[in-house]
């Protein structure tokens, strides 16, 4: 969770869902930062399988043109051919997997363009100064199709200091 309610560029107002993080960085994408753009006129296979809405969701400013798929997969047993756990029985889903083995694979996916990144120990240094708040993801967080106030609903369900900054408004006369 970006503490920046504004002028951080990309990350005002991100949820940022951690895929990995190790001692060589960290990768992540934007859960609230949906597109104008159709699924369908980049990747018209997929977009039958995709949760609404069914755009292009901006991942972060690392290679923007490239694509990355957030997938649940339906029975938690299975690892589905092209698919790699994350958390629990969410993944990322090889977008060169073919669209057949994934009709029936999967009960949320999401495409992404772009990612975020980190350099080691970068993340960690912003987390110390304030910029980063962690908390657990909930599923809806993730695949929900209302993610116009994402970042302050999350803040306020971690309560505490993260609710107050929720109520941050652009308006200074206001906050």
């Amino acid at each position: 969770m970006s503490t920046h309610p504004v002028g951080a560029g990309f990350f005002d107002q991100s949820v940022i869902l951690l895929l990995e993080s190790d001692t060589d960085g960290a990768v992540g994408i934007a859960l609230n930062k949906p597109s104008q753009m159709p699924v369908s006129q980049v990747l018209p296979d997929w977009e039958a399988q995709l949760n609404p809405p069914q755009v292009l969701f901006a991942g972060g400013p690392v290679l923007p043109n490239g694509a990355l798929c957030l997938a649940k997969v339906l029975d938690p047993g299975e690892d589905p051919l092209g698919w790699r756990r994350i958390t629990g029985d969410i993944g990322v889903l090889h977008l060169d997997t073919p669209v057949e083995l994934a009709v029936g694979a999967f009960s949320d996916v999401r495409v992404f363009a772009g990612y975020s990144g980190w350099e080691a120990g970068q993340l960690e240094r912003e987390i110390r100064q304030g910029a980063w708040l962690r908390t657990t993801p909930r599923e809806e967080e993730i695949f929900g199709a209302d993610t116009d106030d994402l970042w302050r609903r999350v803040l306020r369900r971690m309560g505490s200091q993260a609710a107050l900054l929720s109520a941050y408004t652009a308006n200074p006369e206001l906050n």
